[in-house]
């Protein structure tokens, strides 16, 4: 059994694989082709975030709250981007891809864009701006077109707005901040005018076609959440998405590329492809026009005996069906060899032989008719003499002078010459093998070396392609502890800022207790000090911080405590107390007469939390 199997089958047993089922069912979201230690691990995530331990309890728990699947695609879709990314990347786009790209399209020429993974926006409108700065705000507006694309909705409706707070801006040149950002209610907002030319929508790039026609596709960072088989199949339809001679942009942990000839690098540190081929073009169908302008110094006559004389010597066979299928004109050469009889003009096409021998014909030539195109038919067989030869043959439209469809033309050209030459030349590959087997006996030792060299090149790859799964999840595990770092960021400001407001309260508290001129402490229900006020240091030579969090009979006051105690026990259990007027000692050691209040400390609920004490002393004779 492989690693892989093995792993599934774990997969199996924890339930891991049945939740990504559901999810797909339930939800359209096909996380199958990621890759599995990555999506665990964000997974597991959310499952201690609602205080899951198993993934069959996460899938009931999806059952039971459709709003939890929201959450779940926040966790996975990890969406960590900035203005500007990356910069010696965003760099060369800007000072060599850019130009490249305007001069390619030339003056009025359109430019595609298609940015993947696009997240909250901030890729799409980076790559506006540098294609502005190329090309000015008007040919901007007229010319190009971003389109941005990510499964995440509500990312989306985010870049949608186009509004970004400052912290978002940090990444972004103050210059360019100025430029291409509107301040509106304390936001940044990208200009409406070139705005218009972004577009967003939903994308999977697992299960929806590509966007095609691209000249450059932004894909970082996107490909290294997927395993080899998805990468290829995406690559693919990048290939398929870019024009001849597109750009291709990917991360900077990801590699694959490298081990493609669908794209070749042009910039590897800055992982900038091209695509190694133009894509396949449709040719163009043609027109035979048989009513030819007449020479002015032709006679109508001699230009009809010329295309008549023309048609029947051509060595190709040809037939001529117009637009209701009834067969028009049919060369000597095409009498001959499908034994056609000049009565056979005139009739349907279907009602002779010629229409489904040597090859079937009718469905050609609805195909020709409904795509307004030439079809070919390659090596055809029929006899001829006793022999058998190969056609192609040709189905083209027929148009007359002012573009009107007249029929179809079909022309049968005997390629049995090319076909037996390439015969010959297999034959001659035959020896040639026979011979090269002959010489191969004398290199086996070299070979044997080789086979060895390629099992060592093999353990080096494999190598590479561990180093290269290795590098691209611990990219998946930077982005994950950025967007943590950003969250407690937030977390961060948050405290900063209610740290903040209690400071200003103690300060206000204390300024209360130092305005009233009396000595001050607050208790709490266990009379332990929670509060000490700078004329009670005065009196008694107590600093703050040696009397809070000590019991208040246990401070050394020259105050009966005893009798202190008793009253803040009586403002406890009743509402209103009487104050206590009873004689102490000073820090200098002088006898002071010490009128104590104790007065209920009630919270917002009216429930006593403590007491406040309030000593007025007097120096007495």
């Amino acid at each position: 059994m492989t690693d892989a199997l093995e792993e599934t089958v774990a997969d199996r047993g924890d339930g891991f694989e049945p939740l990504l089922e559901f999810i797909r069912e339930n939800r359209g979201f096909d996380f199958t082709g990621y890759k599995r230690p990555t999506l665990r691990r964000r997974i597991a995530k959310r499952m201690e975030t609602v205080d899951i331990g198993t993934f069959p309890d996460y899938q009931a728990y999806l059952e039971a709250n459709g709003d939890e699947f929201a959450h779940l695609f926040d966790t996975i879709l990890i969406n960590v981007t900035g203005f500007f990314r990356d910069p010696p990347t965003w760099e060369f786009l800007a000072q060599e891809v850019a130009p490249q790209l305007a001069a390619d399209a030339g003056a009025d020429g359109a430019i595609r864009v298609w940015s993947t993974g696009c997240a909250s926006g901030e890729e799409a409108y980076s790559i506006a701006i540098v294609l502005a700065e190329t090309l000015g705000d008007e040919a901007f507006r007229h010319r190009v077109k971003v389109y941005a694309t990510d499964v995440d909705e509500d990312a989306l409706t985010f870049a949608r707005h186009a509004a970004y707070g400052a912290r978002q801006l940090e990444g972004l040149p103050e210059e360019l901040r100025e430029r291409y950002f509107e301040p509106v209610n304390g936001d940044y907002v990208f200009r409406s005018d070139l705005r218009r030319s972004v577009i967003f929508g939903r994308h999977d790039l697992v299960r929806d076609p590509p966007i095609s026609r691209v000249d450059l596709l932004l894909a970082r960072n996107t490909l290294m959440y997927f395993n080899p088989q998805l990468q290829a199949k995406i690559l693919g339809d990048f290939h398929f998405a870019l024009d001849g001679g597109g750009y291709l942009v990917l991360g900077k942990s990801e590699m694959l590329l490298t081990r493609t000839r669908l794209f070749q690098p042009l910039d590897l540190k800055r992982r900038v492809f091209v695509k190694s081929s133009p894509g396949p073009r449709t040719p163009r169908p043609f027109a035979v026009d048989h009513e030819r302008e007449r020479s002015p110094v032709v006679d109508e006559t001699s230009s009809r005996e010329l295309q008549d004389a023309g048609f029947e010597g051509v060595p190709a066979a040809q037939l001529v069906v117009d637009q209701d299928g009834v067969l028009g004109l049919a060369n000597a050469q095409a009498r001959r060899l499908f034994a056609l009889a000049p009565s056979d003009l005139g009739k349907p096409l279907q009602d002779l032989e010629v229409s489904y021998r040597p090859v079937e014909l009718r469905s050609r030539i609805d195909e020709v008719r409904s795509g307004r195109h030439l079809v070919a038919i390659r090596e055809v067989e029929w006899p001829v003499g006793g022999e058998v030869h190969w056609f192609d043959v040709q189905l083209s439209p027929v148009h007359g002078s002012d573009g009107a469809d007249l029929g179809v033309g079909i022309t049968f050209t005997d390629v049995t010459r090319y076909r037996r030459l390439n015969e010959t030349v297999e034959a001659s590959r035959g020896r040639l093998e026979t011979a090269y087997d002959d010489l191969q006996s004398t290199t086996e030792e070299l070979e044997t070396t080789n086979e060895e060299l390629q099992s060592t090149n093999e353990e080096l790859e494999t190598t590479n392609e561990e180093l290269q799964s290795t590098n691209e999840e611990l990219e998946t595990m930077n982005e994950e502890l950025q967007s943590t770092n950003e969250e407690l960021e937030t977390m961060n400001d948050e405290l900063r800022l209610r740290t903040e407001q209690l400071d200003d309260l103690n300060e206000f508290l204390e300024a209360v207790l130092g305005s009233l001129g009396s000595a001050v402490l607050v208790v709490d229900r266990e009379l332990v000090v929670r509060a000490w006020n700078g004329e009670a240091t005065e009196l008694w030579g107590v600093r703050e911080d040696e009397a809070l969090g000590r019991h208040v009979a246990n401070l050394d006051i020259g105050l009966p405590l005893a009798d202190v105690v008793s009253g803040i026990r009586r403002a406890l259990e009743e509402a209103d107390t009487p104050p206590i007027e009873m004689e102490g000692v000073n820090r200098r050691g002088r006898r002071v007469r010490c009128l104590v209040h104790t007065t209920p400390l009630r919270g917002a609920s009216g429930v006593v939390r403590g007491v406040i004490v309030r000593v007025e002393a007097s120096e007495g004779p």
